[in-house]
This record gives C-alpha cells, structure tokens and sequence, in this order.
C-alpha cells in the first residue's frame, strides 16, 4: 500500500498519542503534556507516515530533535498492523536525510535492552550499542544507549 510521509500538523496530536499508547506499555508511552512538550520543541521535527488507503489512518510517526552536529530520535511508533511493511525504514531515512541537511552528524537514541525487534531494526540501520542505561525505563528497564554517524549531504553535482 501506498504510504505519504509529511510533517505533523496539530490535527494529528490525538491519533499520535493514541497510537503512543499502544506502542508503548503505561509508563514508557507519553503522557499528552509529555508528547505535547516534545513537539513543541524548537529544534524537533516530527513526521507522519499516512496510508494511502480509504481510512487515511497514521501507520506511523517519528520525533527527532537537533543540537548542532547532534540529534536525538525520541521516539518511532508504527501502528501494528504496519509493521514490517517498511514504514519504521521510510520514516527513518527521511529523518536522517533532514538531520544532515542541518548538519547533524551524529544521532543517538534509547532503546529496551529486552525489545528486540526494535533493537534488531537499530542495527539493521546501522546504530550501534555505546553501552547499556542502567533502569532507564519505569526506574527498572535496562536501555541501549544507541548511536550512528550521517554522511554529510551531497551537494549538487559540478561535473
């Protein structure tokens, strides 16, 4: 199925947190005023991923934010039925490709060490485990501290 990827707009707050909610387990999902404050960052982007399909439904979103040569994935929700469709991957490599574009170098994130899809599809993607966050979670769940490196993005050719 067709997916279109566009920026958030405020219409969405409800769907992404509904969908927040049943990615996550209570405590680790967002509450409305901590989702809200994400978005509301000065240097976060948020992307949503949109199926094609007569329900128009949200199959996923991402949160990124920037500082500089650094950037922070806060977090990637992909509806259930959506994944390992590609949609986690077309999200990521769009956020990637705009943090470059403002030159971010280097992108970290947190994940469960016990997730290990989400763990998996890090290093599917090239993230690599910089050692382990001790209760991270709910004041008991290990993370990975995850990062990965951008190339610069290319400019236009000259030949």
């Amino acid at each position: 199925m067709a997916l279109t990827l566009r920026e958030y707009a405020a219409a969405d707050f409800d769907a992404l947190h509904t969908l927040d909610l049943a990615c996550y387990p209570p405590g680790i999902s967002y509450s409305r005023r901590t989702l809200k404050w994400f978005l509301a960052l000065p240097d976060a982007e948020c992307l949503v991923a949109k199926s094609g399909d007569p329900l128009n439904e949200i199959a996923g979103f991402i949160i990124a934010e920037s500082d500089g040569v650094d950037g922070h994935i806060i977090t990637i929700d992909i509806a259930d039925s959506w994944r390992r469709a590609g949609v986690g991957t077309a999200l990521l490599r769009e956020m990637e490709r705009r943090l470059a574009a403002r030159g971010v170098r280097r992108v970290s994130l947190e994940t469960a060490t016990t997730n290990e899809p989400a763990v998996a599809f890090w290093q599917r993607h090239g993230y690599r485990s910089h050692g382990v966050l001790p209760r991270y979670y709910l004041g008991r769940l290990d993370a990975y501290s995850m990062s990965k490196t951008l190339s610069a993005p290319r400019g236009p050719d000259t030949r």
